[in-house]
């Protein structure tokens, strides 16, 4: 059996952020795939795997052919079916109905907050002001998180990282994005999620990704990007120079050779990637790849 995600944007696809982290943050090998969002191939994906019409989509491949699973909740539970090991539910009985409790409100819940401060990776506005529904659904994520970090002790809803927080993750950068004042138990709690690998990994591919959707952009200034809560990262920039320079001649990733316009100077050493997009997403934060990292430290 074989699992591919189908996602879309990964600076503003709150969805695909969920589905991807199911299967990421929980050791599944799983491809991904890209789909833009708003274009002809959107489209068609919606038509090869009617009636499903959102990513994040799962595929899972075996004998019988492919069957398409979407809807976040939808993704949790089929994985966990097939890898109750992985830990995607807290294995406490306790603790998993609490989980999924709260990753069940979050599903069908808060959608003043869902709505006009949508996710977007690439922002961090000064001057937003929200308005009472925006404030009422932010309160009652804040009373959520609190009271479960309250009874599991932290630094996750439900002590170990679960599939809740991968429901709550895409709130946690909303109230960065929009500037939300929050209980310090709150900032704590998303300071928590910025600094998970996995989160880690999907907002460097945010950084290293191009396209601009401008329906997720507000007219509002600018703040302090580099103010957001993400670890310390290292050094990195673009290298222009030869591949013989490179201290690898294979991709971390892929294990496809290394392609003279993809290299980059981390921490000091230069590493070559397969393609731009591979070299920016290690740019971004390469403390994210395990991969990256064994070459840098071999």
């Amino acid at each position: 059996m074989t699992y591919t995600m189908l996602i879309g944007e990964y600076a503003y696809s709150s969805w695909s952020m969920r589905g991807w982290m199911m299967a990421d943050a929980f050791g599944i090998p799983c491809r991904t795939k890209y789909i833009p969002m708003y274009s002809d191939a959107f489209t068609d994906f919606q038509r090869d795997y009617a009636p499903v019409r959102t990513v994040a989509t799962l595929l899972i491949e075996d004998a019988a052919g492919i069957q398409a699973v979407s809807d976040s909740l939808a993704i949790a539970e089929t994985l966990h079916e097939a890898q109750p090991e992985a830990g995607i539910w807290p294995s406490d009985p306790v603790l998993r109905r609490r989980a999924r409790m709260i990753a069940a409100e979050m599903h069908s819940s808060f959608r003043a907050l869902r709505d006009r401060p949508s996710m977007n990776l690439r922002a961090r506005y000064t001057g937003f002001n929200p308005n009472e529904a925006e404030l009422s659904d932010a309160a009652r994520v804040q009373e959520l998180w609190e009271w479960a970090l309250d009874l599991s002790g932290g630094p996750f809803l439900c002590g170990e990282f679960s599939a809740a927080d991968a429901m709550f993750a895409p709130v946690a950068t909303r109230f960065v994005t929009y500037g939300f004042r929050i209980s310090d138990a709150a900032q704590a709690y998303v300071d928590a999620i910025y600094a998970h690998p996995s989160f880690r990994r999907w907002h460097a591919c945010a950084d290293a990704q191009l396209r601009v959707i401008d329906r997720y952009h507000l007219d509002l200034p600018d703040g302090d990007f580099a103010a957001a809560p993400r670890p310390a990262r290292l050094s990195a920039k673009p290298y222009q120079g030869s591949t013989e320079d490179a201290i690898n001649t294979t991709c971390p990733y892929s294990g496809d050779p290394v392609d003279g316009e993809s290299l980059a100077e981390i921490d000091g050493r230069i590493v070559g990637f397969c393609n731009p997009f591979c070299c920016r997403k290690s740019i971004a934060d390469a403390e994210a790849w395990p991969k990256l990292m064994a070459i840098l430290r071999g």
